[in-house]
């Protein structure tokens, strides 16, 4: 069984702003996957669905951002997974905006919601895939970025991000 958590925040008006890629990329793998997010489970919307006949689990934590970790813990605790069954799709300000990196481990960086699943599951060794949204514009606070809404005109490329986010989590599904 793998888990897959997308970080973001869980109110409608954060739906389209820098800090949900993660949710944005679990809702596109389920919707290639042909399922939905229809159950509320360890502090999380779940959709269930099998990739190559092994049970996999997406996750979007309605915790706010912050405190994604103590979704994560639930998770890997009732589903008996450890942590290398985990996959964690986010977005990070230290990559250029719309890069996909791929990382078998590693430190939270300057991520909030990364750093709390590491102090909850006591590992950085998961595997992840960061969505970039480069820095925010000078004299912007940073929180006012990663809430704010992507501009239209990003939409297109941010749609691209996306989709090569969850490719790079299906070659992880279908290699692990």
């Amino acid at each position: 069984m793998k888990i897959v958590v997308g970080l973001g925040n869980c109110e409608a008006k954060y739906a389209h702003t820098h800090h949900n890629m993660g949710f944005l990329v679990v809702e596109c793998l389920a919707q290639r996957l042909n399922v939905k997010f229809k159950t509320r489970e360890c502090e999380s919307l779940i959709a269930k669905a099998y990739i190559n006949g092994e049970p996999v689990i997406l996750a979007e934590p309605q915790t706010y951002m912050n405190l994604s970790g103590v979704a994560v813990k639930q998770l890997l605790a009732k589903y008996k997974c450890d942590s290398r069954d985990l996959i964690v799709a986010y977005d990070d300000i230290d990559l250029q905006r719309y890069d996909i990196r791929v990382r078998q481990r590693g430190s939270a960086g300057t991520h909030n919601g990364m750093r709390n699943i590491i102090d909850n599951i006591g590992t950085e060794d998961f595997p992840r895939v960061r969505v970039g949204i480069g820095k925010p514009p000078l004299g912007m606070p940073l929180v006012d970025f990663v809430l704010c809404e992507v501009p239209k005109g990003d939409r297109e490329q941010m749609a691209g991000a996306i989709e090569r986010a969850a490719d790079e989590i299906t070659k992880l599904l279908c290699l692990t």
